[in-house]
């Protein structure tokens, strides 16, 4: 794997902790997680579109705040913790049997003075929560959002997707997908995939000829 992640990364690019890329796309979301003493009420919603790195910062926070980690869904009912800090993802997807656990988890955190983390794919007022007091709360939560990729971060994405998979691609071939794809993680995962398993089926190079076929297929 050393091999495969010793790329020339672009400018505007740089490696945080466990390796999370920052760029001018996500520095916000990156440097209000690295100090959660600045988060209004000791709370913070990071949203994002689906891959753009919301569950790498939240393990980020996890391992620097020993917190607990649930999914939405997975939040046991009736749930309370001595834990200094929590993150729960997913939070658009909280169950409405778990809506007053979540209630009274962040109360008793603000009480304690902890930490809570909440990611999902959308700010707290698009949430389906049912329960007034909770909902209230949820959207007097500050948001950070993570933009869509940046240039130099899409080109950084992609190779990091190819190392992932021990594939080491040529610069022209990062440099003709970052000018292409859509601005999306998601764009980038999904090409990325594709190549790989197009390359295995056909026997092929994952060059910029096989590129230029999936995307002329996928326009």
């Amino acid at each position: 794997m050393a091999d495969q992640l010793a790329f020339e990364w672009p400018s505007g690019v740089a490696r945080g902790p466990d390796d999370f890329f920052v760029s001018e796309a996500n520095a916000k979301a990156f440097a209000m997680i690295s100090a959660p003493e600045s988060w209004p009420d000791r709370k913070l919603v990071l949203t994002g579109p689906t891959g753009a790195g919301k569950s790498h910062l939240a393990g980020i926070f996890r391992n620097a705040r020993n917190a607990e980690l649930f999914s939405a869904e997975t939040l046991p009912v009736g749930h309370q913790t001595e834990a200094a800090a929590v993150v729960v993802e997913d939070a658009e997807s909280l169950p409405s049997d778990r809506e007053e656990t979540l209630f009274h988890l962040h109360n008793n955190l603000r009480a304690t003075g902890g930490l809570l983390l909440l990611t999902s794919d959308r700010p707290p007022s698009r949430w389906p929560i049912a329960l007034p007091d909770l909902a209230s709360r949820m959207q007097a939560t500050t948001v950070i959002e993570i933009d869509n990729p940046d240039d130099a971060l899409l080109s950084a994405l992609i190779m990091k997707l190819f190392a992932d998979r021990q594939i080491s691609p040529k610069p022209d071939l990062v440099r003709y997908l970052a000018t292409r794809l859509e601005r999306s993680h998601a764009a980038a995962a999904h090409i990325v995939a594709e190549l790989d398993r197009a390359a295995l089926a056909q026997g092929r190079k994952i060059n910029k000829t096989l590129a230029a076929e999936l995307l002329d297929k996928q326009a």
